[in-house]
Order: structure tokens, then sequence, then C-alpha cells
């Protein structure tokens, strides 16, 4: 085990930052204004009055986008299948794993950072003719500017520059990975690649290739690897069923507590070196529902198991914006937990109590965080929420036409 210096103590900041609306200070142009031009203010998109990130709701037969603020309809796209989806990493774009590959939906959100706030300009949310074909389109990542698409039913990478995501198809780099599984790969600095070791039987690790695809690292030592995230320091974090495995220029396996504990899905922060995950002990459940999460910290290379007193699923986790864990129990509450301590510092009441469908493709609540406000989804009602983790005040909430499953925000 690789011995890490300790942790800098974890604070959360003192001072709420504004919530969604943005402020139009004097002083600040908005793409067409006097100055600019006519013809550069007749084809800017109009600014979006309040300012918000915009919310992509997948549901069986298509997406919905809602504006941020309000959770007001911008458009219905149809769209057939299963959906996933995933931000694009260019804070505009989303990526929806359907049944004929990755599609891409242009949200219309478009951001302008002034300083100390923010201008929003939107266009007609729509669904681009970009599709990257793939055979049983699974996990997608963003990191260091790439967006990383894997595929599970043949094992190929396809990385994008996020950046290059709109209406023309970008350029592709592929990567074949030695047999097709469920995988997942990150793009690392450099032009490096970190990417799982699998076949359609078992898992068993990851390996990290450097911008000419030579292997530099490899480790196979985390049996059912599965899910991934980042920490502070740009440290990688992947589950397994026996712990957790860390990437900091080289490969650590953490143990878990019990011979099998596994951890498949994870939340990270560029403000903690504490990753928050799943945990499960039971191998032969139908559906183990836990009521202990994970922190899995990158920096003292260890394992605390935390009691919330209520069970959760794979969509209940996400980080706040000073790096608290975010937890959303079948007891229709978002729990809050400090990483360092481990300690639940807050029960914040959303949703009515609910309980975890059998199937993993039924819908169930759902948890998507993007500045100091938590979206959370309520398939019993068709409802979506927005939450202020600030004043624990519900800010805007409504009923949809269609049962909600997936989310994602971008912009702001």
């Amino acid at each position: 085990m690789t011995t890490r210096s300790s942790p800098n103590p974890f604070r959360f900041a003192a001072v709420a930052a504004p919530l969604l609306a943005v402020v139009a200070l004097a002083g600040c142009a908005s793409p067409g204004a006097a100055g600019s031009g006519d013809a550069a203010a007749e084809s800017s998109p109009p600014e979006v009055e309040l300012g918000a990130p915009r919310l992509v709701v997948a549901y069986d037969g298509g997406l919905a986008v809602l504006e941020g603020d309000t959770l007001e309809t911008a458009a219905e796209l149809p769209l057939d299948g299963f959906l996933r989806v995933n931000p694009a990493g260019d804070g505009r774009h989303v990526v929806v794993s359907a049944d004929d590959g990755f599609r891409v939906v242009d949200t219309g959100v478009t951001t302008e950072a002034h300083g100390d706030h923010a201008h929003y300009y939107g266009e007609a949310p729509r669904l681009t003719e970009v599709v990257f074909a793939a055979e049983h389109p699974g996990h997608v990542t963003t990191h260091h500017g790439i967006t990383a698409l894997f595929a599970d039913g043949t094992g190929e990478v396809q990385l994008v520059e996020a950046d290059d995501l709109g209406d023309e198809e970008p350029d592709v780099e592929r990567y074949a990975s030695a047999e097709a599984h469920h995988g997942v790969a990150v793009a690392l600095d450099d032009g490096a690649l970190l990417t799982t070791l699998g076949d359609d039987e078992s898992r068993s690790g990851a390996i990290v290739l450097d911008r000419d695809r030579a292997e530099v690292a490899r480790s196979e030592d985390c049996p059912g690897v599965h899910g991934e995230t980042v920490a502070a320091g740009d440290v990688v974090v992947l589950g397994c069923e026996d712990g957790a495995l860390v990437y900091d220029g080289a490969f650590t396996k953490l143990a878990a507590p019990d011979a099998y504990g596994r951890i498949g899905n994870q939340a990270g922060s560029p403000e903690s070196p504490i990753v928050l995950g799943d945990y499960k002990v039971d191998r032969d459940a139908e559906l183990e529902r836990p009521t202990r999460v994970s922190l899995v910290d990158t920096e003292q290379s260890t394992i605390r198991l935390v009691e919330l007193g209520t069970s959760y699923t794979f969509r209940s986790l996400a980080r706040g914006p000073h790096g608290e864990a975010l937890v959303l129990g079948t007891d229709g509450a978002v729990h809050v937990i400090d990483p360092v301590s481990g300690a639940v510092t807050a029960r914040i009441p959303v949703i009515d109590e609910w309980s975890e469908p059998l199937d993993w493709q039924q819908p169930r609540p759902a948890l998507e965080v993007r500045g100091h406000v938590a979206y959370v989804t309520d398939p019993s009602d068709s409802s979506v929420r927005a939450l202020d983790l600030e004043s624990g005040e519900i800010m805007a909430s409504v009923v949809l036409d269609h049962v909600p499953s997936e989310l994602a925000t971008v912009g702001g």
C-alpha cells in the first residue's frame, strides 16, 4: 500500500454563492451589444433572462430539456429506446447512450463568464445529426477536455475533443480493448488513457496507456471493476468487488473492510481527495438495498463506511459545491455528509419515501447537482424539484408529461 502525506483539513465554504439567477451588471456586454456590429447583433442568440443552466431529463421515448431555474420545458426531443444521459464536457452538449450509438443533444445554452458572475444565452434545444456508432453504448466520461465513449459490445473506445462537438462530425481517435466487456475509459493528462480490463464473463482491473498507446501501468487486482470518478489532485478512482483501485501516476489497491465489499458507483469532487461510493456486501442478493456508503480517501489510502439508516440506489450519489457528499435516500431526503469526519451533518427532505425497483432500467429517483442547486426526480408523480442546498428550500417544482429516468445538467 502506498504511503501518502496527511490531507489538509477539509473545510466547507462559509459564504453561500448566488444560486441560479444572474444579475446583468452595468458595463457587461452581451454578444450582440452596441459596438459589436449590427450583423453580430442579428445573429446572436437571445440572452436567457434568469441565466440558469439547462436540465436534460430522459424518459421512455425521448428527452425533455428544462430551464434550470423555473423547470419550464424548453423542448421535447423524441428518441426511442432506453436512454442514458451524460454531460459532454463542453458546457452545452449532452451525450445520450441510445440503441444505435451515442447521440449528441445541443441544449442551446451558452455561458459567458464575467468575473464574479456569468451571462447565459439560449437557443432552441435540438437533437443533432451527430451519432457515434457503437454496439451496446455504455459509459461516457469527460476529463481534460476529452470525451471518452465506451462500447460494451466491442470494447471500442472513441475519444473526441469536447469542444469539437456540434453539428459536424468531429475527429475521433479509436482504441480497441483486448476483449469486449462492460467497461469505462478516462482521458488523462498529456494524451494518456486509462481503460478497464475484462471480457464477456469477468472484469479484472485497468491499464494506463501513454499518448502513443504503449502500456505504462497495469493492475489486475480489481475484480468486477465498475464505475469511475476523479478526485482532487486529478486522482482517478475505480470501484471493485473488494474495495477500490486508485490511480495517481501508479495504481494502489484499497481493500474493503469486508471480503466482498463492492463499490460500483462513485462521485468525486475537485474540492476533495475523498470519493463517495456505494457499498454492497451480499454477493448473492437478487437486489441488495444497502444503507451504508463508502468514503475512499485517496490521500490516506483508507475506506470509511458511513451508516445512513436508509437505503439508496446508483442514481443517489452526488457532490455539493464545497465537496460535501450527498446521498438521496429512499426516505425521500438528501443526506449531507462531511467526507473528512464521516458525520451526517444534515438531512433535507425533498420527496416522499420510495422503494427501489428490481429492474435497474426501471425509473427511480435521481439526484444531480449543479452549483448550489440539487435536482431531484420523483417517478411516482413524474415530478422534478430544484433544491437550494444552502437553505434547504425547494426553489421550483414541475410535473412532467412523462415519467423521468436519468438527468444531466449543462451550463452554469
